[in-house]
């Protein structure tokens, strides 16, 4: 290594090489060093690593936290930003791969983990609709609406159009509770009877309401409220 490397850098080569033969033996700060060294290369990211588990909780907290959360903090500018963002596109979308076009749903489980993928770390509410086919394979699977922290604002009418546009005769209603229990609030309960009154004046079928956090979903199907 060259007299004038950077104090960091055979660490770095040290923790690349535990990487290769040992990925598990790593310490979460290790992981996250490395992945933040991918966009600070000319850093010791060792402290920064530390210092984002530190204040946000776990390895997990920290690499979920919203992009614009990481603004202030000392070292992370835009580029780290980008690649957060980059990163939980990537978590949802792999996550996602129960709910793909064509996936037949059979597990309340299953379709809760997509949306816990999707929607879990979400700071505000968002409502999603599974659009399925007579046999239970997802046509569509597609974000309705947005919110606040706590509401989002959504229309029967607008989910029963949405099912008739992509020819769905099943739907599941999915959204997430930011910050909260999986446990239905009475105006979700509402809200869900009234979809599903719309849609079955028009043959169409409200199986689920899948409510998520990040960690927890509780089904109405499962509950016998469906």
């Amino acid at each position: 290594m060259p007299k004038d490397a950077p104090h960091y850098a055979g660490h770095r080569q040290r923790l690349k090489a535990r990487l290769t033969d040992n990925p598990r033996g790593l310490a979460d700060y290790e992981v996250l060093e490395l992945f933040l060294a991918m966009s600070l290369p000319r850093r010791d990211t060792k402290p920064i690593a530390k210092e984002l588990i530190e204040r946000f909780g776990s390895l997990k907290e920290a690499v979920m936290v919203r992009p614009d959360q990481l603004e202030g903090i000392k070292g992370l500018g835009p580029a780290v930003r980008t690649q957060w963002a980059l990163f939980q596109e990537l978590h949802a979308r792999l996550g996602e791969a129960d709910a793909r076009r064509g996936r037949s749903v059979t597990d309340p489980a299953a379709l809760a983990r997509a949306a816990m993928a999707r929607l879990g770390n979400k700071e505000i509410e968002e409502f999603w609709a599974v659009f399925m086919d007579t046999k239970n394979r997802i046509i569509a699977w597609e974000p309705m609406s947005k919110g606040t922290t706590n509401a989002t604002a959504v229309f029967p009418r607008e989910i029963a159009a949405a099912a008739l546009r992509v020819e769905a005769t099943n739907i599941i209603l999915v959204h997430n509770h930011p910050g909260g229990g999986s446990n239905p609030s009475a105006e979700d309960i509402i809200l869900t009877t009234k979809v599903a009154e719309a849609c079955a004046s028009l043959d169409i079928a409200v199986r689920d309401h899948i409510i998520v956090t990040d960690h927890d979903y509780y089904s109405f199907n499962e509950f016998g409220r469906l």
